[in-house]
C-alpha cells in the first residue's frame, strides 16, 4: 500500500508532490495498464472537484476506454469526435471551460461542466489521453493544464 504526502495548500506544490508521487507508484512498473490505474486513482484522491478522471488509450486510430475513476464511461472514441477525440487528433491539450458549448462533446456524464484532456505522446506516437471531467464550470485552469501536462509527459515513457 502507499501513502502520499500531498500538500493541497497551492497547486505548484500541489503538482510538484503529484508529480512524486507518480514517479514513486511507476517507476519500476513495466505495466502500462497497471501504471495507469495508480495514476487514475492518485489523482482522483487528490485533485478536488472531479467527477471522472482517467485514461482513453489509442488503439487502432481510436480512443479505447482505459482505467478511470468515476461513473461508467463511453468505451470508444473516434479521433476528433468531442473534447477527447479533438485532444488526439491535434495532439494539444484541451481545456473546456464550458463542455456544454464545446461543438460536438459526447456527455459521457450529464454532471460534467468542463474538461481538461492531456495526449500523451512518446517518441511521436500518440499513446493516449489523460481524461479530466468537473462538475463544476471553469474548474480547470493554467496551472491545471501545466500539471497535468507534466505528469503526462513523465508517465509516457512508463506506458510505450
Amino acid at each position: 500500500m502507499y501513502q502520499f504526502d500531498i500538500t493541497t495548500a497551492d497547486k505548484p506544490a500541489l503538482y510538484r508532490d503529484l508529480l512524486a508521487a507518480l514517479d514513486a507508484l511507476t517507476a519500476e512498473e513495466p505495466d502500462a495498464i497497471a501504471n495507469m490505474a495508480n495514476v487514475a486513482a492518485l489523482i482522483w484522491e487528490y485533485l478536488p472537484d472531479l467527477n471522472w478522471a482517467g485514461f482513453y488509450r489509442n488503439v487502432g486510430e481510436e480512443l479505447v476506454l482505459g482505467p478511470f475513476q468515476g461513473k461508467a464511461a463511453c468505451i470508444r472514441i473516434p479521433f476528433g469526435k468531442g473534447v477527447c477525440g479533438a485532444a488526439a487528433a491535434s495532439r494539444e491539450t484541451q481545456r473546456v471551460d464550458d463542455v456544454h458549448a464545446f461543438p460536438g462533446h459526447i456527455a459521457c456524464d450529464a454532471a460534467s461542466r468542463s474538461e481538461l484532456v492531456v495526449p500523451i505522446v512518446h517518441d511521436g506516437r500518440l499513446i493516449g489521453v489523460l481524461d479530466l471531467d468537473s462538475p463544476d464550470p471553469d474548474r480547470f485552469d493554467a496551472q491545471d493544464r501545466q500539471g497535468c501536462e507534466a505528469l503526462m509527459a513523465r508517465l509516457a515513457p512508463r506506458l510505450a
